[in-house]
């Protein structure tokens, strides 16, 4: 570089005197000064080598002073250790402050070897004493009331495992309208993202947190069971499709959008083996997802067996397990589970037992309870924990139980006097496995029907909410949006939520503003602007059609909405529309067919007297020879009783 650069100079060092003369600048000298740049290079490092030593030696004396200091003056109390560490502070940022001014000049002028050396060589010492200087403490002691953020955190996590009662998010709610009856079905995708629902009035609402404003609106709503109460709906492990459960044999299964994918066959009600026959013969109960194989599931129904099905098959089951009493009879299983790994599927049934297989071997149960609940009671819900060893399970006798699968035979706790009215009344367990809920039933006017939280380990009553004056009966706690779904007797979903412990969900739609409603257009006439009319054809401007459109709103007629057509056998007091076959389009028209033929003669009569008013036809063509009409007398009816008994009518 140093070659090239002088080889520059050089070239410019004599410039052409003719070409001096042409730009105008030959009056400023015949030769340009010339530079010794080897000689400024040299000057420059000796100068650098020279500071980069003064420094140093200042830094050497420095930490003599230091350690003399230190030696003569021991450390015998603590106001001693914090003067000579605030001390010892103040000599680092000396140092700092002249190692940084020590760099800048470096920086500025170029710093020959030498400094590297000796910084390389002194290196590994200095930066011993600054990690042990880092060590102490630096500054002014902290006031005695402050406390740091990373400590606050940690005090609040310790305070949340020592009370697991902060971990529940109840501090807000937001209330879906899902209808009047019960809401019977509840489930939510993976993600968190979409909420459906379903109840005794047959509809199933779909709603999206994300797409959905204050409003609070369900973006969908359709009866994929036509007149059947839903039981169950759940998404898969994906959460592409959506297992309905209603009060028929046939279940379905939906995409996200609520089209359907997949319908069960129905088996033979007449064969007596349930293992020959393709599929459920009776109502169902209940049903789930495999949580591994997404295209999986499991449905238990009133015909006394327990089945899995494939997506892709719908034309007969995958296998059949058939709960057994003891004395070999068949019971029936009124809710169905797998476990959180897939290998065992459990079944509550109506002779009060749980009953567990291996999935794989559908003969002989792996474990079984025969009283976990009292006979002839409804085991609504069967739910495993997070880690996979307990089994919770709700009864119909008003108790809520755990079990340890592994020793089958006593409840590590029970819960009494929980109240339970419907067959699908839930229990959950929380996403860190601590807490157990579940919901109690009431009775019209009886009160509000609350949720229940209770601590796994003890069984002891954490926390209750008043959620409404219903029956409780669905509860969902989602792991990843920590949020609690609940589903009522009067047609409400309700959603409960902290804005700092939970995720997504119904905090993305409470901050939406409701959007303004449209009001419909096609109640007024539409105006046609033509400037160019004649003004006896011009049509008056319309000034604002706001007041027209709420007098219309208030006017029954102009306001009523026509009901759609019924599709199906029909309902709510209306008949259903008949069929594409000729035979009952016939018989719907002779139901319709108000006239009475029975007396042929009273017909014709009674238009007899505006036939003699206004003679037209009949009348003028016997004006000559029958001007007064004759009528048939009415002949009395014979007595039959006199009559011979062959000669009476046989009925």
């Amino acid at each position: 570089f140093l070659s090239s650069l002088l080889a520059d100079v050089e070239m410019l060092g004599a410039p052409d005197p003719e070409l001096a003369a042409t730009m105008g600048f030959s009056g400023f000298g015949k030769k340009a000064r010339t530079f010794d740049l080897e000689a400024m290079f040299e000057q420059t490092r000796r100068t650098a080598v020279e500071r980069s030593r003064k420094v140093l030696e200042a830094r050497e004396r420095e930490k003599e002073d230091q350690a003399e200091k230190e030696f003569r003056s021991p450390r015998t109390d603590s106001s001693a250790s914090a003067s000579s560490a605030t001390g010892a502070g103040s000599t680092l940022t000396q140092r700092d402050t002249a190692c940084s001014e020590s760099e800048d000049t470096s920086d500025e002028e170029l710093t020959g070897p030498s400094m590297q050396s000796q910084t390389s060589a002194q290196g590994p010492a200095e930066d011993t004493d600054g990690d042990d200087e880092d060590d102490e403490f630096i500054g002014p002691p902290l006031p005695p009331g402050f406390k740091d953020s990373d400590d606050d955190n940690d005090d609040d996590t310790e305070e949340e495992d020592n009370n697991p009662v902060k971990k529940i998010p109840d501090s807000h709610e937001i209330t879906l309208q899902h209808g009047t009856k019960t809401v019977s079905a509840l489930g939510l995708d993976p993600s968190g993202a979409r909420l459906i629902t379903g109840g005794y009035d047959y509809d199933v609402k779909f709603w999206d947190f994300a797409g959905m404003d204050a409003s609070l609106q369900a973006f969908r709503s359709l009866q994929p069971c036509e007149c059947h109460q839903i039981k169950s709906l759940q998404y898969s492990s994906t959460g592409d499709v959506i297992l309905v459960v209603s009060g028929n044999s046939q279940a379905k299964v939906l995409d996200r959008d609520g089209f359907p994918v997949m319908e069960c066959i129905k088996g033979d009600q007449y064969i007596v083996d349930m293992t020959n026959t393709k599929g459920h013969t009776a109502m169902l109960n209940s049903g789930c997802w495999h949580p591994k194989i997404k295209e999986e599931f499991l449905t238990c129904s009133n015909d006394g067996t327990v089945r899995t099905w494939d997506v892709n098959n719908e034309k007969k089951h995958k296998s059949v397990f058939k709960p057994r009493s003891v004395q070999g009879k068949r019971v029936i299983p009124t809710t169905c589970t797998y476990s959180r790994d897939g290998k065992l599927i459990a079944a509550g049934c109506q002779d009060g037992s749980i009953q567990i297989w291996d999935r794989n071997m559908s003969v002989h149960t792996k474990f079984h309870c025969r009283q976990a609940h009292a006979p002839g009671t409804d085991t609504s819900c069967l739910t495993f924990s997070y880690d996979g060893t307990v089994l919770a399970s709700r009864g119909g006798d008003d108790t809520l139980k755990i079990w340890d699968i592994r020793q089958f035979k006593k409840p590590l706790n029970s819960a009494e006097r929980l109240p339970s009215f419907f067959p699908m009344t839930d229990c959950c367990f929380s996403p860190d496995d601590k807490i157990l809920v579940t919901g109690t039933s009431v009775k019209k006017g009886g009160g509000s029907g609350k949720l229940f939280f209770f601590y796994r380990e003890t069984f002891q009553k954490l926390y209750e909410i008043e959620v409404t004056d219903a029956s409780v009966v669905r509860c969902l706690w989602h792991p990843k949006l920590n949020q609690i779904m609940v589903g009522t007797g009067n047609g409400l979903a309700k959603v409960y939520y902290d804005p700092v412990k939970s995720q997504r969900g119904a905090k993305l739609c409470v901050v939406k503003t409701k959007r303004k409603e449209r009001q419909a257009e096609t109640l007024t006439q539409d105006y046609i602007i033509t400037p160019h009319a004649l003004p006896m054809f011009r049509e008056p401007r319309q000034r604002s059609t706001r007041k027209q459109l709420e007098k219309d709103r208030l006017d029954p007629m102009k306001s009523h909405k026509p009901e759609p057509p019924v599709a199906g056998p029909g309902r709510g007091g209306r008949v259903g529309t008949h069929g594409g076959t000729l035979s009952s389009y016939i018989v719907k028209n002779i139901a319709l067919d108000k006239t009475d033929d029975s007396n042929p003669r009273e017909a014709i009569l009674r238009h007899a007297k505006e036939a003699e008013e206004n003679p037209y036809w009949v009348a003028p063509a016997y004006a000559k020879t029958q001007p007064k009409t004759v009528f048939a007398e009415v002949e009395p009816e014979d007595d039959e009783t006199d009559k011979p008994e062959w000669k009476k009518r046989k009925i």
